[in-house]
């Protein structure tokens, strides 16, 4: 089963990204992406 999680902007916290993972894994998600907010690449972090 896998579950929509959002990714978030590590410097202005907007909420930018949408993704699905697995429900076994535990990990933590951080990617480097593109902020429009922000106007630069960030790093962005997993929230529920």
């Amino acid at each position: 089963m896998r579950e929509k999680v959002l990714l978030i902007c590590s410097e202005c916290l907007a909420r930018n990204y949408t993704t699905s993972i697995n429900k076994d894994s535990a990990k933590q998600l951080t990617f480097n992406k593109y902020c429009p907010h922000c106007g630069k690449h960030t790093l962005h972090k997993m929230s529920k």
